[in-house]
């Protein structure tokens, strides 16, 4: 694999979150960069994506590069049976870098190994999401001042939330404590906790999403039941609403507490909490932006941010 390819965010040490997430706050400071001119980013997205597709080109732009790619591989000639290798081969020869989702695991690192442009890992399947967790973190970074003895709450849909998985992963260097709220059929998987186990990391799991929960975190963090993991959509219907967050369940939080959601949100947190200051997942988008210029500039070696 390239090593400057960021597929997991297992691949990041702590001094290397701790780096990143500096670079991300001088990007806040200052977002318009020319550090990329002169360089070409291909978004490959074979899954639909909003935020990732547009903060991924944003920050390109932002930075002096320019993007070419797709958001519809439908458009593609994925879709005449080329292979995902041959792909990747004929982008690389016409980008610097490469970012992409994907609706299979382990796509990104098999991208990584047959191109010796860096890949960054959008989102494979259900396994990993690294740029979201770098923007997390510093969402969680700069809500909470500090990212250690941090206790995080997660809810909803935890077995296939690519999200909630490589948090963990990003967290377990600073000490957190986790309560993962889920029903029966999405709760946090066996490996997911085994990695928890083997780091001490401690955790508790519940299926009800009561207020007490809530008043013992420091971050809240909401996930969407995924409608396109499931292939029983009657299972689907089952657990959609399970877990919604409302406003009247924040009364006895702590006054730190910070909302965050990966988004796109659809009935699990109520629009009654969007006015309530604890809410945090807009502003969350946007620190995407500047956790990306931060990642786009690692992979390609620039390091005078």
């Amino acid at each position: 694999m390239n090593a400057k390819s960021l597929v997991s965010i297992d691949q990041y040490s702590k001094d290397d979150l701790l780096r990143i997430l500096e670079y991300a706050r001088k990007f806040e400071e200052n977002p318009n960069r020319r550090l990329l001119e002169g360089k070409v980013g291909a978004t490959l997205f074979f899954e639909p994506s909003t935020r990732t597709r547009l903060s991924f080109e944003t920050a390109i732009n932002r930075l002096g590069g320019r993007v070419i790619g797709f958001q519809d591989a439908s458009t593609t000639s994925s879709s005449k049976g080329e292979t995902l290798k041959d792909t990747i081969l004929i982008v690389s020869n016409y980008a610097d870098v490469i970012v992409m989702r994907h609706y299979l695991e382990g796509a990104a690192r098999y991208a990584a190994e047959v191109t010796g442009v860096p890949i960054v890992n959008a989102g494979d399947g259900a396994n990993q999401h690294p740029s979201q967790t770098m923007l997390d973190l510093y969402s969680i970074q700069k809500t909470q001042g500090k990212l250690e003895d941090l206790t995080i709450t997660m809810v909803g849909d935890l077995k296939y939330g690519r999200t909630v998985h490589s948090l963990i992963v990003g967290m377990s260097h600073f000490n957190p404590t986790f309560h993962f709220i889920a029903p029966d059929e999405l709760r946090m998987p066996d490996e997911q906790k085994r990695y928890c186990d083997l780091h001490g990391i401690r955790y508790y799991e519940h299926t009800a999403f009561t207020e007490e929960i809530i008043n013992e975190s420091d971050i809240l963090y909401m996930t969407r039941v995924q409608r396109e993991r499931f292939t029983d959509l009657m299972e689907y219907e089952r657990v959609k609403n399970v877990y919604i967050l409302r406003n009247d369940m924040l009364s006895g939080s702590r006054d730190n507490l910070r909302i965050l959601h990966p988004l796109p949100r659809v009935n699990e947190i109520a629009y009654d909490v969007d006015d309530n200051p604890k809410a945090y997942y807009m502003q969350q988008a946007q620190n995407g932006l500047y956790a990306r210029e931060a990642i786009l500039c690692d992979v390609l070696g620039i390091n005078n941010i």
